[in-house]
């Protein structure tokens, strides 16, 4: 893949710091109007910071999204521990730690059942993620953004065995481990050149390379088909689904990102998708971060943010480790 130019290490940090705000922008985007029907939505389309709506909660809120990413990047600032970053995920479902408003107000039953076999079980989390075919949400795409940023410089075998691995901690089903490591690979192309399009014909390449090697993913691919044939670039809104599945997740943050030029349009198109609102921006949140920066994102969404400072401690430190 070709990059143009060396990319510098202040520019990955000023891209991942954009990467992780526009996540959390579009999370707190969605949680008003989260489980609302494309077709509601048409009605009262989302154009700016709300606040109230489907979960009472003030404008600026963020969900579970924002909770377990805040996590990831606490534990991470302090050195890469799986066990620690489980650990830290407790501390929020149970202690209600890194919430924003003081307590979880949402949290998916795949990542609620792993943490309590880390939390009661007293399972390692290398063990503790469901692994059916009914644990297939995206409650693990949602949180992997900092985890693609902090392991960015690994070959890609070992890169992904990291994804792998800190996927698994709530959902270990390979069909999740390999929808979480295209996101990541596409992640990890981002920070390196700046042609959406390129990067992510890059990041399947290296994604088919990989998984058709390997017969507990080679068998999975089936259901990325989507994406792997490219034929993401070409489809219209209508054909793209919003729900919590991973791949409908995983499509529906590709197609933003692909079809909007600026992160502000990222973010209000993929909310504007309707059901998993939430996670929706997100996930392409953190891929119009990367590809367009902040500048189209207004100040007052990102003040607006609860525990905004917080938010940027946690993320300072963060940054500071890539």
């Amino acid at each position: 893949m070709s990059t143009g130019k060396m990319v510098t290490l202040p520019l990955i940090k000023e891209k991942a710091r954009a990467a992780i705000m526009a996540g959390i922008v579009g999370d707190a985007l969605g949680v008003p109007v989260a489980s609302l029907t494309r077709e509601e939505l048409s009605l009262c389309e989302v154009k700016n910071m709300l606040g109230y709506g489907r979960y009472d909660q003030p404008e600026g809120t963020w969900s579970d999204d924002t909770s377990m990413v805040l996590c990831t990047m606490e534990s991470m600032a302090r050195g890469y521990n799986l066990e620690d970053i489980g650990h830290t995920f407790c501390q929020w479902l149970f202690e209600g730690r890194l919430t924003s408003t003081g307590f979880v107000f949402e949290a998916g039953l795949t990542t609620s059942f792993a943490l309590d076999n880390i939390h009661s079980s007293r399972k390692s989390a290398r063990d503790s993620g469901g692994k059916s075919e009914d644990d297939n949400g995206n409650g693990a795409l949602m949180r992997i953004l900092p985890a693609a940023l902090f392991f960015h410089t690994m070959q890609t075998d070992d890169f992904l065995e990291h994804i792998h691995a800190v996927t698994a901690i709530t959902h270990a089903h390979p069909r999740n481990l390999a929808g979480c490591g295209i996101y990541a690979l596409f992640v990890r192309a981002l920070l390196k050149n700046g042609n959406v399009r390129e990067c992510f014909k890059a990041a399947v390449a290296e994604a088919l390379d990989y998984y058709n090697k390997r017969p507990p993913f080679k068998a999975e691919l089936l259901h990325f088909m989507r994406l792997i044939s490219h034929e993401i670039l070409t489809l219209s809104r209508e054909d793209i689904r919003s729900s919590g599945y991973v791949v409908h997740t995983l499509e529906a943050a590709v197609w933003c990102v692909v079809n909007y030029a600026v992160t502000k349009e990222v973010l209000l198109a993929a909310v504007n998708l309707g059901l998993d609102t939430d996670t929706t921006g997100m996930v392409a949140g953190g891929l119009g971060g990367l590809a367009y920066g902040l500048a189209s994102v207004p100040a007052e969404w990102i003040n607006s943010l609860a525990r905004k400072n917080d938010i940027d401690t946690i993320l300072n430190q963060f940054i500071a480790v890539l």
